[in-house]
């Protein structure tokens, strides 16, 4: 049984799609759309300083295992966003999502048939699916 949200979501947004329905259009503010997410989550770092970036190379031994990498990596992030800033990022995934969902029935794909074959590969490949 597909997921009704899923669909329901996508439908919505076949519907709503107007102005950009050249695939042209959508793969551009598809996007344009991502480097807004990138855009608003810099700017919790450099105009808000609810999250703060620490990043350095960190040493990674020779001898360890692939499961065993992940104690060695982090992610520099150091806080938690603000409300304001959740709430910007969130409208930014937001607008990603409805253009990745308007690619899809653009190809005439089916948004979460591709959520279960991506869950289903990387519960498969594990650490193997690492690209």
């Amino acid at each position: 049984m597909k997921d009704l949200l899923c669909d329901e979501f996508q439908n919505t947004v076949s519907e709503l799609l107007i102005r950009h329905q050249s695939i042209l259009d959508v793969l551009s503010k598809l996007q344009e759309a991502s480097a807004r997410v990138n855009r608003a989550v810099t700017k919790a770092v450099t105009s808000c300083g609810c999250i703060k970036v620490n990043a350095e190379k960190k040493g990674v031994p020779d001898n360890i295992s692939i499961s065993e990498l992940k104690g060695y990596v982090e992610s520099h992030l150091n806080g938690e966003l603000c409300a304001t800033c959740q709430e910007i990022v969130e409208a930014e995934i937001g607008r990603t999502l409805f253009y990745l969902a308007a690619l899809c029935n653009q190809l005439d794909i089916n948004l979460y048939d591709v959520f279960i074959k991506e869950h289903k590969k990387l519960s498969t490949l594990r650490f193997f699916n690492l690209t």
